[in-house]
């Protein structure tokens, strides 16, 4: 009954950050077509340097309460105090950084949007712990009235925003509100009464310090593309690229990361019988590959066709650079099942070394990429940066599990041949319908649809079924 109560757990998951997604991307479509790439591009670089303080300083709260055995009050009043001193260090960091990133890009506009964006990482740390009840009982749809909540106000505000005229504040104005309307949402969920005490520090005190130091270096690899490109390109290149890069990551964000959120409550539970744990981990990284594989090669294939549909002409240029970043997206998953591992087997320690690794070589990679072909060519880097460190991400699994190679790469690769045997149906039938002169939104519709129904094929070809029912969900290989 686990699995399916972690099924249940993450159909509310999944739900809430699908419909999330979605209300940000009607926002995007209707933004994009209202402000220029360089508007989103000035927002961009303002965001990654307050991305980089808030995933620093990032607390791992709610992870950290999850894993252990029992929590009372005194727990939540450590987590909570443990949130408001890393808001009060966001506001030191904030004051102390804005004006030199300012004067590096050369442009002083960046100073009042980074303190506005800051708000939003601020807010959060006042968020009820209480919340983590309901993540360890494997129940979530609190989380979806929440989420949803604070997005359908977020966009609210953005569209009046930009009906008064606010051009990209707007984008600004979505991010804070959302922040701060979930943590209200929160409190109306989860009644806390706020105290101050540090008393249960030591059950924080080792999680937090391996959990810290793998932020620091996650931060500059997920926003060191960003900073480059928007220190040595125009302001429009690097909106172009942000746009590009958010879209081709809605897989991962919108479908297999809330899915697989109750899979580290579920692997803590039976973290003691390590069998029973490799063929949990198994389970769960086919069941991320199976969505990402089909999603990130259909994106690549199409991106075409989603630009001019969705974004409008002015955002044609961002095409390219959405296909080659889907593909770069599509081992994700597979991290993200073994960071879910990683944090209920309290092995955070394995997190930093994989992304210290990937850091050194994003810090190779990406500069070579740009120098050679611009933005083009930090995409392309970036595919290579995906495929090596997949490789890493096996070797992890083999440490940890002593599952080897072999028996992880037997695990996907009718996923990955059902992926490829799709790609082509989708090729020939976009060559097939080119000349037709269909308008785009029935041409995506045709191709899509069509590819999805030949994965569907060549997966039950190749011998694999989904089981739902009894307590179990699995998608299992019947060969």
């Amino acid at each position: 009954m686990l699995a399916f109560k972690a099924l249940k757990g993450a159909g509310w998951l999944v739900s809430s950050r699908f419909i999330g997604r979605i209300i940000d991307f009607f926002n995007l479509l209707i933004l994009a077509r209202i402000l220029t790439p360089a508007d989103f591009g000035l927002v961009a670089l303002a965001m990654s340097l307050v991305m980089v303080i808030d995933t620093v300083l990032e607390m791992p709260v709610t992870q950290a309460l999850v894993r252990l055995p029992t929590i009372d009050k005194s727990h939540l009043d450590t987590g909570f105090t443990l949130s408001i001193m890393r808001s009060g260090v966001i506001v030191i960091a904030v004051m102390a950084a804005t004006w030199p990133f300012a004067a590096f890009n050369h442009d002083t506009e960046l100073i009042p949007i980074v303190a506005c964006l800051a708000i939003g990482p601020i807010v959060r740390g006042f968020f009820s712990p209480a919340m983590v009840h309901f993540a360890r009982n494997l129940g979530f749809w609190q989380t979806f009235v929440m989420e949803v909540s604070g997005k359908l106000v977020a966009f609210a505000a953005a569209i009046a925003t930009l009906l008064a005229g606010g051009t990209y504040w707007a984008i600004v104005v979505n991010f804070v509100t959302s922040y701060t309307t979930s943590t209200i949402v929160s409190y109306l969920l989860a009644p806390y009464r706020p105290a101050l005490s540090l008393a249960r520090f030591r059950d924080f005190a080792g999680f937090v310090g391996w959990y810290s130091a793998a932020q620091v270096v996650s931060a500059l690899n997920w926003q060191f593309d960003r900073v480059m490109i928007g220190a040595l390109s125009a302001k429009a290149a690097l909106g172009r690229y942000a746009v590009a890069s958010d879209v081709a990551t809605l897989p991962t964000q919108s479908l297999i990361g809330p899915a697989l959120q109750p899979v580290m409550a579920a692997f803590s539970m039976i973290g003691s019988d390590h069998e029973r744990l490799r063929l949990a981990f198994l389970k769960a990284a086919r069941f991320a590959m199976v969505v990402s594989v089909p999603t990130c090669l259909g994106l690549s294939l199409t991106a075409d066709l989603a630009t001019t549909l969705l974004l409008g002409a002015q955002w044609t240029e961002a095409a390219p650079i959405l296909a080659i970043l889907a593909l770069s997206v599509a081992p994700i998953p597979y991290y993200q099942t073994l960071y879910s591992l990683c944090m209920a087997v309290d092995r955070t320690n394995e997190i930093f070394r994989l992304n210290w690794i990937d850091l050194v070589i994003r810090l190779v990679c990406l500069p070579v990429g740009f120098f050679a072909y611009a933005v083009v060519g930090v995409s392309l880097a970036r595919v290579v940066l995906a495929l090596v460190m997949f490789g890493f991400y096996l070797a992890s699994v083999r440490k940890l599990l002593g599952i080897g190679w072999l028996r992880q790469l037997a695990n996907i690769w009718k996923i990955v041949a059902a992926g490829l045997i799709m790609a082509a149906e989708v090729v020939l039938v976009r060559h097939l319908v080119a000349g037709l002169g269909l308008p785009a939104v029935i041409e995506l519709g045709l191709v899509a649809g069509s590819g999805a129904l030949g994965y569907a094929v060549a997966l039950f070809a190749l011998g694999l079924r989904l089981h739902l029912g009894g307590g179990r969900f699995e998608i299992y290989d019947r060969r």
